[in-house]
């Protein structure tokens, strides 16, 4: 391990105080041991014990890093030149914790990171205790796997085992995705930094498929983002009833009843939409724990703002010129950004206004 890369480490666990040292702790150590197994691409290319199928799909994760720096305008770092076999099925587990009667997560503040609605840990049985503490508090917990994650510069994030075998559309589009986050990041506000990476994402795989793909990877990955469209409608859905039950008259008792009611619909409803796609098994893990508010605290971080950055990538015309409005824009107090970007998700679009439309 290289001093550049366990300064920074060090420095969080010592910085943290008492009460914080155990979670550090972990944090620094799942971190160490994630990189120490990363190795550069061109070392597993050349060993002829890799298999050559993980062979292929590094050769394409190389054209896809050139594409996202002389194309997208992303970082030209070393972040995805190497790759890490963790022999394990995620890179880290995130506890997400909300009210029993409320869809407004609980927070959690770092010292680089800042304020975040989860709680992420490198062994799903300290996720799994820390999450029975917080059930044990009265909250609604969801333990959830994570395949990848970005350290937001600190460090050469590495190509994963986690994710590496998805399609390349979908692999392409997570590593969009991650740099996405080391362009711009607002602290202590995960809605905007999580709807900015997912449209760099979307413009960037968008742009990805025309240069080099052909007619079976665009049609896997339209068939990809159909079926995740169809699952976050169905989340978003459920999330609403769930907002107004908690929002009405009705006695606390009479809340929890009808939010029972309100998942067992959810999961009617789910295997209704699973049947429709063929029998497709790709979300079942998010139904592996007994459904709460947890599930549903974070459905929206990832999209909400996601029509104001859109609006904002059109009018800015380049991804270049894109990165430097939404730097500006995560300059501004959070309130005031989150307004400039409803607003722009209201506007006409700018052809109908040359037009007069």
């Amino acid at each position: 391990m290289s001093a550049r890369r366990l300064i920074p480490l060090l420095a969080l666990v010592l910085i943290s105080g008492c009460a914080q040292l155990a979670y550090y702790g972990q944090a620094a150590n799942g971190q160490f041991s994630l990189l120490d197994r990363a190795h550069p691409i061109d070392d597993w290319l050349a060993d002829p014990s890799v298999d050559a199928g993980l062979k292929a799909k590094l050769k394409r994760t190389k054209q896809m890093r050139r594409f996202a720096v002389s194309e997208l305008g992303l970082p030209d770092n070393r972040s995805y030149t190497e790759y890490a076999d963790l022999q394990r099925p995620f890179a880290l587990w995130n506890v997400v914790a909300a009210p029993a009667l409320s869809l407004e997560p609980k927070q959690w503040c770092f010292p680089v990171a800042g304020c975040v609605n989860y709680r992420g840990y490198f062994s799903k049985g300290a996720a799994q205790r820390f999450a029975a503490e917080m059930r044990a508090q009265g909250y609604d917990v969801q333990v959830s796997g994570v395949p990848a994650y970005s350290t937001l510069g600190w460090f050469n994030d590495p190509l994963l085992s986690t994710f590496i075998k998805y399609p390349d559309g979908e692999l392409a589009r997570l590593i969009f995705h991650e740099l996405a986050h080391q362009t711009v990041y607002a602290k202590d506000d995960t809605q905007f930094n999580e709807s900015f990476a997912t449209t760099v994402e979307q413009a960037g795989v968008e742009r990805w498929l025309q240069a080099v793909g052909d007619q079976k990877m665009r049609d896997a990955y339209v068939q990809f983002e159909g079926r995740k469209e169809d699952f976050l409608a169905l989340l978003l859905k459920y999330r609403e009833q769930l907002a107004s039950n908690y929002d009405s008259e009705l006695s606390d008792a009479q809340k929890l009843q009808r939010k029972a009611e309100i998942f067992v619909a959810l999961q009617a409803d789910y295997r209704r939409l699973k049947a429709s796609w063929g029998g497709y098994t790709g979300y079942d893990r998010w139904f592996a724990e007994p459904l709460s508010n947890a599930h549903l605290a974070l459905v929206a971080t990832y999209y909400d703002l996601v029509p104001g950055f859109k609006a904002l990538l059109a009018q800015q015309q380049t991804l270049p010129k894109f990165y430097i409005a939404v730097a500006k824009l995560a300059a501004l107090s959070k309130e005031e950004r989150h307004r400039q970007l409803s607003e722009l998700a209201k506007a006409p679009p700018a052809a109908d206004r040359k037009q007069g439309r």
